[in-house]
Formats: C-alpha cells, structure tokens, sequence
C-alpha cells in the first residue's frame, strides 16, 4: 500500500493540486482515521464484484480530476441496494458526466461503503500564512456554511486541545445526546483532530483538507468524503 508521503509525490509529479477521492481517503487512513472502504472500478461488471465485495448497500461516485463537485453534475448515487441498482447507477453516472462535462478525464468509477447516518461533524485543515498548519472543528453537512460554528487551534494538538474544541461550539449538544439519541463518541472525534494536525505537520505540500461529513457514532467514527488541495 502506497503511503501518505508517495501519494502527495504521485499526485505533484502528474501536475495536479487535488487527490482523487480514493487517494484522500488512503492518505487520512494511513494516518488510522477510520473511512469507508473504498475501490475504484474501471466497467460495469468490476463496479458489481467490488461491491459484492465491500457489502451492499454501496455508494457509487465519479472519480475524474476535472470533476470537483461531484453531485452537481450527477456524480453520486447512494443507498445502492442491490447489483442491478450498481449497474444501472454505473451507466447513469458516465452518462451525466459525458453530457454535463464533456470533455473531462474519466479515472473510474469509486464503490464506497455505505455508511449509517451519525452525528455528521467536519474536519479541516488549513495552512495559515502566519500560524502555519491550523485544524478546524464543527458540525458537518450544511451546518458549517450556515451557521459557520466553529472553533481552531494551531497544530501540534494535545488532547486537551482536541476536547476543548469539541466543547467549543454551539452545536456540542448534539453531540451529547440529543433527544434520545445516543452521544457521540468525543475520544474518536478528538483522536481524529490529533491525527489530522500531524498530517499538517508532517506533510507540508499539504494545502488544505476537509473532511465532511465524518459520521460520529457512539463508538466511533467514519470519514465519508475527503477533499485534500495541494500547495
């Protein structure tokens, strides 16, 4: 398997500035943040062994470097219950991307394990000109461009650092059990802010990262989508 450190030098020697998905995804786990399995298939046939493989439900998404923002051009399909759905989603999505972006490169198709809704959380990282590799907290999915509740520290974190970050927004009551629901699981979460500030410390060509949503559940965590932009 390949480490975080060849694939930031594999992405750079083909001159691009963003992972693929798949790439993000082997990066953060290299670190041992938990992810969704993942794996990119090249046809229609491969997209069905590996989510045969992977265990239905899947997810399937677009992987190409001239695609961004994948479900704005019918990238992504979810909840992919059964092998004639994969098939079906396979076709559909290099159809839309065909028609919406004509002329851009077509890596594969990633199968992605399915993950159960949690809590959903974001994790960031940015590269400050002043304070150097800074990781960012809060609530995932629409909640962080909404209500853009938040709190930073500057990396190396301690665990203190992590859980002070955690209790530092205003949405924290959903992570202590909301209604009924079960808490979130804080260890997982701040173990996952350490980490992310050590991949800004170790990995300089690092720019900037996001990973939203990550799923918190009473125990434990998962990373559903990573976004990581090199400098």
């Amino acid at each position: 398997m390949p480490t975080a450190r060849d694939l930031v030098q594999a992405a750079l020697s083909e001159g691009r500035k963003v992972l693929l998905e798949h790439e993000a995804k082997a990066l953060i786990g290299d670190y041992g943040i938990p992810v969704t399995r993942v794996k990119v298939a090249k046809s229609e046939d491969e997209a069905v062994e590996f989510a045969r493989e992977i265990g239905l439900p899947v997810v399937l998404k677009i992987v190409s470097p001239d695609v961004l923002h994948k479900s704005d051009v019918g990238g992504v399909k979810v909840n992919l219950k059964t092998e004639e759905e994969v098939r079906r989603a396979y076709r559909e999505i290099i159809e839309n991307v065909k028609s919406k972006v004509p002329n851009a490169r077509i890596v594969g198709i990633l199968v992605q394990e399915f993950a159960p809704s949690g809590v959903e959380v974001i994790i960031g990282l940015i590269r400050d000109p002043q304070f150097g590799p800074t990781v960012m907290f809060g609530l995932g999915g629409v909640f962080v461009e909404v209500f853009k509740d938040v709190s930073f520290r500057v990396a190396p974190l301690t665990e203190r650092d992590a859980y002070e970050m955690i209790e530092e927004i205003k949405g924290k009551v959903l992570l202590e059990g909301y209604r009924g629901t079960q808490p979130a699981d804080k260890k997982a979460i701040a173990d996952a802010l350490i980490k992310v500030g050590q991949i800004g410390l170790e990995i300089p060509e690092i720019k900037e990262m996001d990973l939203n949503p990550i799923m918190a559940y009473p125990t434990g965590i998962k990373v559903v989508d990573a976004r990581v932009i090199l400098g």
